[in-house]
């Protein structure tokens, strides 16, 4: 299961950090994850945190998708990405998840 990322920014993660945004999933990122592999999905709950703390941390390689204004990719390990959108001031909407493919998706 997804862990529960809606946090209030005086919340603090499982590294004791604190949450600046908000985390909110689609249903197309749920079903993605759902078919990962475990350690596919360890490492994508710590990818999230560290996106809810800093969604421009060195270690996550954010940046914009090119041709597509307010969509943003991060890398959870050489292969896998995460797609996903600001959604006001604090609130991250994770759109997709998946091998470096899901960009041909959009």
């Amino acid at each position: 299961m997804i862990p529960s990322m809606n946090c209030s920014p005086s919340l603090t993660g499982t590294t004791g950090r604190l949450l600046v945004y908000q985390i909110t999933y689609t249903n197309r990122f749920r079903k993605h994850y759902r078919k990962l592999h475990p350690d596919e999905k360890k490492q994508i709950k710590r990818k999230v945190e560290r996106l809810a703390e800093n969604p421009m941390h060195p270690s996550l390689r954010t940046k914009r998708i090119q041709g597509v204004d307010d969509f943003f990719e991060c890398s959870v390990n050489v292969d896998i990405r995460i797609i996903w959108y600001y959604e006001g001031e604090r609130l991250i909407a994770l759109l997709d998840v998946g091998h470096h493919d899901i960009l041909n998706r959009l």
